[in-house]
């Protein structure tokens, strides 16, 4: 399965692309973010969340680590920025939401790699040329968004 490639240019085009996805979720997905700070991953959450009928209003989950949006589906929304040990990621909770209907959003999932599921969805934040440009990768995803 080959990667898809997409470019935004702008926060809504990212949002848009996020709401797309949203779309063909079923509950149960794990999809995990990688790409340095600034770059979209909470742009592209909030995008997610709204098209599950969630609302709008979502933070980066910084200090609480994970924040829960309940819509069509849950959204259980991970920043694993501070996680550096298998310790930190117990402590999470993490491991405990993986067989249930939530779709788990993983920011920093690059501190967490070994952990993913098999069949997870990556999404990766590179910056464009431009300022607003971002080009986004997705793989592990059978649909075409």
């Amino acid at each position: 399965m080959e990667p898809q490639v997409y470019f935004s240019q702008s926060a809504e085009e990212t949002a848009g692309l996020a709401a797309r996805l949203a779309e063909t979720l079923r509950g149960g997905e794990v999809i995990a973010f990688f790409g340095g700070m600034g770059v979209g991953k909470t742009t592209f959450t909030r995008g997610l969340v709204k098209a599950l009928g969630a609302g709008d209003v979502v933070s980066s989950p910084t200090f609480a680590l994970v924040n829960e949006y309940v819509g069509r589906l849950t959204v259980e929304h991970f920043d694993m920025y501070r996680v550096g040990s298998w310790d930190d990621l117990y402590s999470t909770g993490f491991f405990d939401y993986l067989d249930t209907d939530s779709v788990l959003v993983i920011e920093w999932s690059e501190n967490i790699e070994n952990a993913l599921p098999e069949n997870v969805i990556r999404v990766e934040f590179q910056n464009g040329g431009q300022d607003c440009e971002r080009k986004i990768v997705i793989s592990g995803w059978k649909g075409r968004l």
